[in-house]
């Protein structure tokens, strides 16, 4: 059975739908309207070693390696999370596509079995739509039980202190409303 943070309607026609995650796995899934270009959004999201300056919970970030594709670049990144007393560090391999104006994010260790990210960026009247989707399973029950509520609340707003962080770094949409 899934088990959904939050569910939030897609607009049909949307290219970046979520896999069948497995059983009580926790997913959420948004889109977002921005008024950013895609390349814009896609730069914000890829600028991963900024991710301590204004993502909750992270508070450190570092890039273990970075390889060029044909595509684009796979990054190899340990992110350390924490709130109060907790501390948690895990890696991920992140691949950036930028022809596709996409971006995935998978679990290589750390404290979670399961952890799958995904970021598009599709053009829209006056900007872009942020398609978000990610699941994830904690390792341990325990941590689940400490942690789990509180990372459920900081992914629900992933696509906002994204788009915080679009406004602090362009100082004015770039996009026409035409676009």
């Amino acid at each position: 059975m899934r088990a959904p943070i939050s569910a939030v309607s897609r607009r049909p026609g949307t290219r970046c739908a979520p896999p069948e995650p497995e059983d009580d796995v926790p997913s959420f899934t948004t889109q977002r309207r921005v008024p950013y270009s895609p390349k814009q959004m896609f730069d914000v999201v890829a600028d991963i070693e900024r991710y301590p300056d204004f993502l909750p919970l992270c508070e450190s970030l570092v890039v273990e390696s970075r390889n060029p594709t044909e595509n684009g670049s796979v990054l190899v990144a340990r992110m350390t999370v924490g709130y109060r007393a907790i501390r948690e560090a895990f890696t991920t391999r992140v691949t950036l596509k930028p022809a596709e104006l996409a971006i995935l994010v998978e679990h290589l260790d750390g404290p979670f079995s399961h952890l799958e990210n995904r970021w598009r960026f599709l053009p829209a009247a006056g900007g872009c739509d942020v398609d978000f989707y990610i699941d994830y399973q904690f390792r341990s029950t325990m941590l689940a039980l400490v942690m789990g509520a509180v990372f459920d609340k900081a992914v629900r707003h992933y696509t906002e202190a994204f788009e915080a962080r679009a406004r602090a770094i362009y100082p004015a949409p770039a996009v026409s409303p035409h676009a």
